[in-house]
């Protein structure tokens, strides 16, 4: 589905009054100071909090909030020594309150790559240390961002998207690892990840089976650009010599975006 057919089908409606109700919407978080710690009393391991992604659906009565936590390495943990397995991988965890999904991706395209789980069987649980700015505030012009950009402000991000076929639809909020700005020509571009990337297309019976990893970015109020981590091939001139997982999927789509200035 491209841009124009999101429009068309009566997302631009949604968009509209998703932009008007912005203040009204999700409150960001300060990532600078939130975490998930696992209750498991063999290892209480904590997580730090680098993004967030709220699902919406017309059809259940709540919210789904999913918790996309910082990378590490593969370890032994507490071993007296050779902390780090020798057959090495990136460890990402995403903690919703039904699902986890825990992703260790190796040199190569290994087959258990992704897995998900019940949360409560991952640690024993999450205890959630979700702390909330103590100022916010709307960032309303491309002047307001490049302003709190030099002024050295944590900024915030929310990328908001629907769904037209199922109505679904997904916030995803973000601190702003990266901020282009143009002072001449009165620009911003951000560019951040990873997020929890959603898939909106379909309901799942685990909603965990639905998130993948992505990097976002956006330079206006009405579009934003994904590219998702996807089984990528290795070329030697026109042979393939293997495959790995790599951000190399795009996608463009109808958003509504807000900028916020955490304090």
């Amino acid at each position: 589905m491209t841009r124009s057919d999101f429009w068309r089908l009566g997302v631009g409606t949604w968009a509209a009054g998703a932009l008007a109700g912005a203040e009204a919407g999700m409150a960001p978080i300060d990532y600078g100071r939130s975490f998930l710690q696992g209750r498991w009393v063999e290892n209480r391991v904590r997580f730090w909090v680098e993004s967030r992604t709220r699902v919406i659906d017309p059809q259940r009565t709540a919210p789904i909030d999913y918790y996309q936590c910082g990378s590490c390495k593969s370890e032994n943990t507490f071993a007296p020594k050779e902390l780090f397995h020798a057959d090495n991988y990136d460890f990402l965890p995403i903690f919703g309150p039904e699902d986890g999904v825990i992703f260790r991706r190796k040199a190569w395209l290994n087959g258990n790559y992704r897995q998900v789980r019940k949360a409560g069987e991952l640690w024993g649980g999450q205890d959630y240390k979700i702390v909330r700015p103590r100022k916010v505030r709307l960032l309303k012009t491309t002047r307001e961002m490049r302003a709190a950009t030099d002024a050295g402000t944590p900024l915030v991000a929310q990328t908001e998207v629907m769904d037209a076929g199922t109505g679904l639809r997904a916030i995803y909020e973000f601190p702003v690892k990266t901020m282009n700005i143009h002072d001449g020509r009165d620009l911003y571009q951000v560019d951040t990840g990873p997020v929890a990337f959603v898939d909106l297309s379909r309901r799942y019976a685990q909603t965990g089976e639905g998130l993948r990893l992505a990097f976002v970015a956006f330079n206006g109020p009405g579009s934003a650009d994904f590219i998702l981590e996807a089984p990528t091939g290795i070329t030697e001139g026109a042979k393939e010599i293997t495959r790995v997982h790599h951000y190399s999927e795009r996608r463009s789509v109808a958003a509504v975006n807000r900028v916020f200035a955490c304090e």
